[in-house]
């Protein structure tokens, strides 16, 4: 806080900053909580013989947001694993990734650092089924790639590790950048994985699709059960809200703390205008007791006995006003005679 009241750019800044990330993080609040509420909303329908009933007495043969739960089934062809035998999927990702170590100018330490460097997605058509084989009834998934939570299993994982000559070594240390190797994984969705599934789900030309819903609602295609899928969301938006509350709690701080110490400023301010208004009127007092004008009395006197020379600077409030025998008169705790102020350390004036 500034001398003049005013709250001091550190403090503007402070605030602006707590309220702009409040802003931000109460809006990903919002988002995540719709999110976790439209799906709490979501009607849920069990792949069932009356699954294209259901659809067909539906408005334009389509519910907009629902929860199906099944197990994975190809259509035609399924991927095979490029690693591990008799492992069959729909979906197959591969993943080269580079880890590495950055040295850090500031803290002098090296830094382990991975970024991707190639990364392929296979996938073909498949259908969600009934645990039940004895029904008939699938639903297909359309462009399961836009899915949310999508995480599929790690079937195959390894290092390969730089080969380090002396020269690289040498090399590396001068660039700040020391290669360690490529991890190399593939990861599938595999066939009779049960999955969860939240989209649109429509009949169209006698065939049920589960495809990405309107009206800005995610598409979920998770291997985790709908409650498991249900209480994440929940729990992301809880922890948005407590990120939010905790950036709303410094910026009401910060806004309370200026707020007060503008208040004890004006406050303050108050009180020396009235003591000094009290000093002045003391000071009229003891002239009409001493039967003095006030022309006669010398322009740099003391205010106390109105005859010596002001030798004595107060600090921290700066005033010079008395005497130096009038400064020890003075009763403890040592008080500035004009704005009332406690007196840290006097420094003593020299008129030439």
């Amino acid at each position: 806080m500034e001398s003049n009241g005013r709250p001091s750019t550190a403090q503007i800044i402070l605030l602006a900053t707590s309220s702009a990330v409040t802003a931000v993080l109460y809006s990903v609040y919002q988002k995540k909580a719709a999110t976790a509420n439209s799906l709490k909303e979501a009607k849920k329908i069990s792949i069932d013989q009356d699954l294209r009933s259901i659809l067909s007495k539906a408005p334009g043969k389509c519910v907009p947001y629902a929860v199906i739960e099944g197990v994975v089934r190809s259509v035609k062809e399924t991927l095979n694993s490029q690693f591990v035998d008799n492992t069959k999927g729909v979906i197959e990702r591969l993943t080269l990734r580079e880890k590495k170590m950055v040295w850090n100018r500031t803290t002098h330490l090296w830094n382990d650092r991975e970024k991707i460097i190639h990364q392929r997605t296979n996938t073909v058509p498949f259908d969600l089924c009934s645990h039940d084989d004895s029904v008939m009834a699938s639903v297909r998934v359309v462009r399961p790639l836009e899915a949310s939570e999508l995480n599929l299993e790690t079937t195959y994982e390894t290092f390969h590790p730089t080969v380090q000559s002396l020269s690289n070594m040498i090399s590396h240390f001068i660039s700040g950048e020391r290669p360690k190797g490529i991890r190399e994984t593939e990861e599938m969705l595999r066939l009779g994985e049960c999955v969860t599934g939240v989209g649109e789900l429509v009949l169209e030309n006698n065939l049920v699709k589960l495809q990405p819903p309107k009206q800005g609602l995610r598409y979920f295609l998770s291997r985790q059960d709908y409650a498991s899928l249900l209480g994440k969301q929940e729990s992301s938006a809880r922890f948005w809200r407590l990120l939010a509350g905790l950036c709303g709690l410094a910026a009401c701080v910060t806004l309370f703390y200026i707020l007060w110490r503008q208040w004890t400023q004006r406050r303050r301010r108050r009180q020396e205008r009235g003591a000094l208004e009290e000093f002045k009127e003391e000071q009229r007092r003891r002239m009409r007791e001493l039967e003095m004008d006030e022309s006669a009395v010398a322009a740099g006197a003391c205010s106390v006995c109105l005859s010596a020379q002001r030798t004595c600077v107060f600090l921290e409030c700066g005033h010079v006003c008395t005497c130096e025998p009038c400064y020890q008169a003075l009763p403890l705790p040592k008080k500035c005679p004009i704005c009332r102020a406690v007196i840290d350390r006097v420094v003593p004036l020299y008129n030439s």
